[in-house]
């Protein structure tokens, strides 16, 4: 698992001639919806776009999206928040961890993937919910760029002893 996490990027470029298919989706969904989420209530939706037009209007309406113009395909997680239920709040570390499935997914299929936050900019969700049909009740959390990737970026992570703290049992 760790090679897979040390080949993640984020990914910029992609070839823009090469499909993604929905198999290929429903993999990167079917490995999302396993992440974990508070008292397993799996708080989100997912919207999967491959058509050209769709994409090309995701990077007309998020400033940082423009990787999308060459993507193949995007999906757009969106968080259900539940207000009157447990566990209230816990939706945007259940939708990261959905995400972080998808990016490692993507890796494992030889595609690549760019994670751009919508929530919780405001300026962006209402773009978002318009282009997408997304009900007020429900929040456009993220949306992710997929593809073959054009660019082979360097590996930007590294472990950094200096920020832990370890409380160890005596050995």
């Amino acid at each position: 698992m760790t090679d897979i996490i040390k080949k993640r990027r984020s990914i910029r470029k992609f070839k823009p001639d090469i499909k993604v298919t929905k198999e290929q989706i429903d993999k990167l969904l079917y490995a999302a919806m396993l992440a974990p989420s508070a008292c397993n209530s799996r708080p989100w939706e997912f919207v999967a776009v491959t058509k050209r037009d769709v994409l090309d209007e995701i990077a007309n309406i998020h400033p940082y999206a423009q990787m999308c113009r060459t993507a193949a395909a995007a999906i757009i997680v969106v968080a259900l928040p539940q207000t009157d239920e447990k566990p209230a709040g816990y939706f945007p570390q259940d939708c990261g961890a959905a995400v972080q499935n998808i990016l490692l997914e993507a890796v494992s299929q030889g595609l690549g993937t760019c994670w751009c936050g919508i929530y919780p900019r405001d300026e962006r969700i209402p773009s978002f919910r318009k282009l997408f049909k997304i009900a007020e009740t429900k929040i456009p959390f993220c949306v992710i760029a997929i593809g073959t990737p054009d660019e082979a970026p360097d590996m930007r992570g590294f472990f950094d002893e200096s920020k832990v703290s370890y409380i160890l049992a005596d050995s």
